[in-house]
């Protein structure tokens, strides 16, 4: 099955706000705000130094999914590269992939060894481990995507291999002073957002990004064919999973 939801036309740098606000940090050591909005919260800022955290500076939850990767190891979504910068440092085979080519070019600044601008619907290789960190699974955009995702992952994911992922269980947010928790009714589900980011005059185009409950993700796994536990959770409703073929 192909999937319905392929982002691999190249990204244009002059939309490509995460890239540039990663570049000019990587030139200059500082950076201005890297802002994001949405249309059902007000205007967020992701810290742009955050995105160059080393291993000591990682939650809990992603030092243990470096730890657990092995074999040849595909690292979606790498920014700037500081998971990869990781895992090379303890001698594992990596390959970094972003949609976006500035983030590409800092990352070979950087060292990464592997670094190539590709969507991860275009992957066609297999690795035995596959990184979908900082909620990365949240590419997948929507939760009738899911069952195209987890045939895509069949396809690259090796035998024996695993899926390290992180998301989060934003219900909360809905939640009133007496615990009742109302959602929005023009939902479909509740971790379905658009975003949009800007940095300084770089305007990027509005993406679907996918939050998804570690209950949500797990069902669709099993129902998908695959294994599903959740390894670590976090102080704030963030969830580390580990996704791997039924044998």
């Amino acid at each position: 099955m192909q999937a319905k939801y392929k982002y691999d036309k190249k990204m244009n740098s002059k939309t490509d706000a995460m890239g540039r606000a990663i570049a000019e940090y990587n030139n200059t050591h500082k950076a201005g705000k890297l802002r994001v909005f949405s249309p059902m919260f007000d205007e967020d800022e992701i810290p742009v130094e955050w995105l160059f955290r080393t291993y000591g500076e990682m939650p809990k939850w992603e030092q243990q999914a470096l730890d657990r990767a092995q074999g040849r190891i595909l690292d979606v979504g790498a920014a700037s590269g500081c998971h990869s910068l990781v895992l090379q440092e303890q001698g594992k085979n990596v390959v970094a992939i972003d949609i976006s080519p500035l983030s590409v070019e800092v990352m070979v600044q950087r060292g990464v060894k592997h670094a190539i601008e590709q969507d991860f619907f275009a992957v066609t290789e297999q690795y035995d481990t596959i990184l979908m960190l900082m909620n990365g699974i949240g590419i997948v955009g929507t939760i009738d995507q899911l069952p195209d995702f987890f045939e895509h992952l069949k396809r690259i994911l090796a035998p024996g291999g695993q899926l390290l992922c992180d998301s989060s269980d934003i219900s909360y947010i809905f939640e009133d002073e007496d615990g009742f928790i109302e959602y929005p009714e023009d939902s479909n589900y509740f971790g379905e957002l658009t975003y949009r980011m800007q940095y300084k005059d770089t305007v990027g185009e509005p993406f679907p990004w996918l939050y998804i409950d570690a209950q949500t993700l797990g069902d669709a796994a099993v129902k998908a064919g695959f294994d599903f536990e959740v390894l670590a959770e976090g102080d704030h409703y963030e969830y580390l999973a580990r996704i791997t073929r039924a044998v």
